[in-house]
C-alpha cells in the first residue's frame, strides 16, 4: 500500500467519470511484504476513475485500476473513527482515505501499516449502501493491521464506531479471496440496499515483483 496522506473527498463533490462504476476495470492491493520477507513492494491502490487504470503509486509501482461507486452526500451521519474484530483481536483506529490527485484512493501511508482507513466515497458504516474499510496485510515495516483478517469466520462480529461514539455492529456473512486480474469490482461497490460492510486486503502468494496476487475481502451486513 503506498504512504499517502487523506484527502477526504466524497462523492457530491467528485466528477461524473469517477460516479460511474466500470466492472470491467479491475481493484488492486499490493502492498504486503514479499515472500522473500524484503519489504519492497509497499503500495495498495484502488483506482476510482477509468484513466488511472494501469497508473503508478506513489511507490512507482504499476496497479490495475477499479471503479468504486455509491457514497454518501456528506451530511448527518458521522464520520467512523475505529474498528473492531475482537474474534481474531484486531482494534484500530480508522483514518479516512480519499482520491488521490490521480483518481486512486488512497491508503493508509505504510509507516501507519496498524491503522486501517475508510474509503470516504462509500457508504458511512451502518447507512444504506458498501461501506469500505481498507488496510495492510504487512508492510516493509512487518505485520499491519489486518494480518490475521484471513482468519476471521462467518457470522463474527465487526463493530466500527463513529466520531459521536455511536456503534454500528456487523456480522460477516462471508469472505472471499479473489485474483487481482478478476476482482468483483461490482459485487463490492457496486449499489444495495443493505447497510453493508466491505474489509479489503492483500492476501496470496507473490508474483515475480514481489507483490501479492490476491485480495481477501471480508463481507458484512448490519446486525
Amino acid at each position: 500500500m503506498s504512504p499517502a496522506h487523506p484527502q477526504v473527498r466524497r462523492p457530491g463533490t467528485l466528477p461524473a467519470l469517477v460516479l460511474a462504476l466500470t466492472v470491467a476495470a479491475l481493484m488492486a492491493l499490493t502492498g504486503c511484504s514479499s515472500a522473500s520477507g524484503d519489504g519492497a513492494s509497499t503500495s495498495a491502490t484502488v483506482a476510482a476513475t477509468a484513466s488511472s487504470a494501469g497508473g503508478k503509486s506513489d511507490a512507482g509501482e504499476s496497479v490495475d485500476a477499479g471503479e468504486p461507486s455509491g457514497g454518501t452526500d456528506g451530511a448527518g451521519p458521522a464520520a467512523p473513527v475505529k474498528v473492531d474484530i475482537p474474534s481474531i483481536g484486531i482494534t484500530s483506529a480508522l483514518m479516512d482515505l480519499g482520491l488521490n490527485a490521480d483518481g486512486t484512493v488512497e491508503v493508509p501511508p505504510a509507516e501507519k501499516g496498524m491503522t486501517a482507513g475508510w474509503y470516504t466515497g462509500a457508504a458511512v458504516p451502518g447507512e444504506t449502501g458498501a461501506s469500505v474499510i481498507i488496510g495492510h496485510n504487512d508492510t516493509r515495516f512487518g505485520r499491519a493491521v489486518f494480518h490475521d483478517l484471513k482468519k476471521i469466520t462467518k457470522g463474527a462480529d465487526i463493530t466500527v464506531t463513529d466520531e459521536r461514539g455511536e456503534a454500528a455492529r456487523f456480522t460477516v456473512t462471508d469472505t472471499e479471496s479473489v485474483n487481482k486480474d478478476s476482482f468483483p469490482t461490482d459485487k463490492v461497490y457496486g449499489p444495495t440496499d443493505d447497510r453493508a460492510l466491505r474489509l479489503i486486503t492483500c492476501d496470496g502468494g507473490f508474483d515475480a515483483q514481489g507483490h501479492p496476487v490476491k485480495n481477501l475481502i471480508v463481507y458484512a451486513t448490519l446486525a
